[in-house]
C-alpha cells in the first residue's frame, strides 16, 4: 500500500456509539450516516468508544473532515435572569424518563469534545448532527438545556411547546422549524414550499430525537432555524462556511439523513442530503488544500552516468575537506579530482546568481 499521503482519500471522522448485545458492549454507527459520506466521495473512519481512545487520536491523522455531561460546561448562563437549576427530584425523573439518553458517558464525552476542539483549531470541517451539534457548541464555549421539557418549556405557551421526543412515534414525528433566511439551511430547501409572501418564513418539519439542546449559543455561531418554543435547531460559523474552499463548521439538531418518508428510502425533501453533500464537499477541497501543503517532491532518481558524477564530486569535496583540516602535505590527492568539485561550485554559483 502507498505510503503517499497525496493518495489517500478524504477520511471522515465518526464516533461510534454503544449499546450492549448478549452481556457484551457493541459500537456501531448509524448506516444512513455512511451510506451519504460514501456516496459523495468520503471515506468514513470509525472512532471506536473505548477507553483511552481521546489519548490516540493523532493516531487517526490525517483527518480531512462531531448527551453532553453537566461537568463539562456551566448550565447557568449569567446573561440569563431566568436561569433554572434542577432539582435533585427534576434530575431523577429526567433520568426515569430518557433512561436511554441520560447515562453519562464520560469517555464518549471526552473524545468528541476533543475532536471538536482539534477540528475548530485547524478548521477541519464538521458537520455536528443532534448530539454533535450540542458537543460542537459546548466545546466552543456555549452551554445546553440539562432538560428542554424542564427548563425551556415552562416558560413557553401552551400554543408553542414542541415535543422534541417522541418515543412511542420515534421516526415517524416531526415539528415544525422556521428557517432563517439567508443561511446554507435555508438555500437547501428553498423551493420545499408554496411560494411564500414577501417576509414571511420559511417553515420546514424536521425529525426530533432529544431532551437536551443549545441554550446559550455561542458567539462564533449565527442560528439557521428555531423551533416555535424558541430552541435554535440549526447555526453554523459563516467565516468558516465556504464549502468550496474546504471551510464547513455546522451543527444541526435534527437528522436530515433520517427524514424519510414511511416505508421507503425517499428523503421528506429533496435538501435534506444537501448537508452532507456539502460537507463532503468541503472535506474533498480541505484535503486537496492539505495536499498541497503537506506533499513533498520526490527525491531526483540518476541515471548510471549522473550518479557515477555525483560520486565523484562528492569525493573532491571530501579531498577538500582533508586539505583544509590536515594540510597539503598529509592528504595525498591529484589536482585533477579537486579540480572537479572546483568547476561544481562555479556552476552552482552562476546558477544560484541568476535565480536570485
Amino acid at each position: 500500500m502507498s505510503s503517499d499521503i497525496c493518495g489517500i482519500l478524504p477520511r471522515i471522522l465518526i464516533v461510534s456509539r454503544r449499546t450492549v448485545r448478549k452481556n457484551k458492549f457493541v459500537d456501531f454507527v448509524g448506516e444512513y450516516h455512511l451510506d451519504l459520506i460514501v456516496s459523495y466521495g468520503g471515506v468514513p473512519v470509525i472512532v471506536p468508544r473505548v477507553s483511552g481512545v481521546h489519548t490516540l487520536l493523532n493516531s487517526f491523522e490525517p483527518i480531512h473532515g462531531e448527551d453532553i455531561e453537566a461537568c463539562w460546561y456551566d448550565h447557568n448562563d449569567d446573561h440569563d435572569s431566568d436561569g433554572l437549576d434542577l432539582s435533585q427530584e427534576e434530575l431523577e425523573e429526567i433520568r426515569r424518563l430518557h433512561a436511554s439518553d441520560t447515562s453519562i458517558d464520560k469517555e464518549k464525552d471526552s473524545i468528541e469534545l476533543s475532536l471538536a476542539k482539534l477540528c475548530l483549531e485547524r478548521n477541519i470541517p464538521y458537520l455536528g448532527i443532534c448530539r454533535g451539534s450540542q458537543v460542537l457548541n459546548v466545546a466552543c464555549g456555549g452551554t445546553l438545556y440539562q432538560d428542554i421539557g424542564k427548563e425551556l418549556s415552562k416558560k413557553c405557551d401552551q400554543s408553542q411547546r414542541v415535543m422534541h421526543i417522541n418515543y412511542d412515534d420515534y421516526d415517524g414525528h416531526r415539528h415544525a422549524v422556521k428557517l432563517v433566511k439567508n443561511t446554507p439551511l435555508c438555500h437547501w430547501f428553498q423551493g420545499e414550499e408554496e411560494e411564500k409572501e414577501e417576509g414571511e418564513e420559511m417553515e420546514i418539519l424536521v425529525n426530533s430525537y432529544h431532551h437536551q439542546g443549545v441554550k446559550k449559543l455561542a458567539e462564533r455561531f449565527i442560528p439557521m432555524a428555531f423551533a416555535s418554543d424558541g430552541l435554535i435547531e440549526g447555526f453554523y460559523d459563516p467565516e468558516c462556511y465556504n464549502p468550496q474552499d474546504g471551510k464547513f463548521i455546522m451543527g444541526l439538531q435534527f437528522h436530515p439523513e433520517r427524514m424519510r418518508k414511511p416505508d421507503s428510502d425517499e428523503f421528506d425533501y429533496p435538501g435534506c442530503p444537501f448537508a452532507y453533500k456539502e460537507f463532503v464537499k468541503a472535506v474533498i477541497a480541505y484535503q486537496k488544500k492539505l495536499n498541497s501543503l503537506t506533499s513533498v517532491p520526490k527525491p531526483l532518481k540518476l541515471n548510471k552516468e549522473m550518479e557515477s558524477k555525483r560520486k565523484i564530486i562528492v569525493r573532491s569535496f571530501s579531498l577538500a575537506k582533508n586539505l583544509y583540516t590536515m594540510g597539503r602535505g598529509n592528504c595525498s590527492s591529484k589536482d585533477s579530482e579537486l579540480e572537479i568539485g572546483a568547476e561544481f561550485l562555479e556552476v552552482l554559483n552562476s546558477t544560484f546568481f541568476i535565480f536570485i
